[in-house]
């Protein structure tokens, strides 16, 4: 089993950064990949950036690519959203993930605001 509880979300200008955190718990965290998705207001859940199991390899939205970088710490099995230069369209409920052969795993979400 595997629980995931996201933070760091609030209200920021354009421009502006925040990094968005996602904590584990639960076992096998370092074993497989993990990833952001966020679901703006009357719109479809999209991905926005993964990273492998143990960090060498991450991907990204084309909406994102250049903006934010995903990371992870599999000793504290935590998982990082850096995002600089936010855009109002960035604006959204943000989620972790990690997709097992047990079953897929969310956290509860985290919202961000970006507007001036």
């Amino acid at each position: 089993q595997l629980r995931l509880v996201e933070s760091g979300g609030g209200f920021v200008q354009p421009g502006g950064s925040l990094t968005l955190v996602c904590a584990a718990s639960g076992s096998l965290f370092d074993m497989h990949s993990i990833g952001w998705f966020r679901q703006a207001l009357g719109k479809e859940r999209e991905g926005v950036a993964c990273i492998s199991s143990a960090g060498g390899t991450s991907n990204y939205a084309d909406s994102v690519k250049g903006r934010f970088t995903i990371s992870r710490e599999n000793a504290r099995k935590t998982v990082y959203l850096q995002m600089n230069s936010l855009k109002p369209e960035d604006s959204a409920v943000y989620y972790c993930n990690q997709a097992r052969s047990t079953g897929v795993y969310w956290g509860q979400g985290t919202q961000v605001t970006v507007s001036s």
